[in-house]
């Protein structure tokens, strides 16, 4: 049975950006079956930017999102490829915390594909305690209350947890 003040993950989103090449495309999405065993949603541009040969429509990503048991087996599978090491700065004041990752194949499981490349994503995990549902909820929305929200403190603790060291960056 689990706490009332225990932090969570929530969610975590897989976000790789690849430009418009279709080529490029092709191999995000299997490079995304196979560090998380699925396949993403194709995000598209809402802006037009002449300069980079963006306009509205146009497939430039691809994201992901995991919850439950597969978003906590995947961010133990993401802390091994980072060396269980994230920086401070990561973690945003709502508890909340990300880190990229350069090469793919870091990921454990994953093998050297020739055909596919080296390809690096993003990893966004939000944190969460019992009772956050209120925020989301259709009848009696409500906001959360101070104590149910996870503070950066709280999510460095519980990322500590996970064998995780946190640097710390003087600035």
């Amino acid at each position: 049975m689990t706490a009332i003040n225990e932090v969570m993950v929530e969610k975590i989103v897989i976000n790789m950006g690849v430009g418009s090449d279709e080529g490029k495309m092709k191999k995000a999405v299997q490079v995304m079956n196979t560090i998380a065993g699925k396949s993403g949603v194709k995000t598209t541009s809402k802006l037009r930017i002449p300069d980079w040969g963006v306009r509205p429509g146009v497939e430039l990503g691809l994201k992901l999102t995991l919850r439950k048991k597969a978003a906590n087996e995947f961010l133990k599978k993401a802390l091994v490829a980072k060396e269980n090491k994230i920086p401070a700065k990561s973690f945003d004041k709502e508890g909340n915390f990300g880190f990229g990752i350069k090469e793919h194949i870091n990921v454990p499981g994953v093998k050297y594909d020739p055909k596919i490349g080296i390809m690096g994503f993003d990893v966004l995990v939000a944190l969460k305690k019992k009772g956050y549902r209120i925020k989301y909820r259709k009848i009696k929305q409500a906001t959360v209350g101070r104590k149910q929200r996870v503070s950066r403190e709280e999510a460095i603790e519980f990322v500590k947890t996970l064998g995780v060291e946190i640097i710390w960056v003087k600035q």
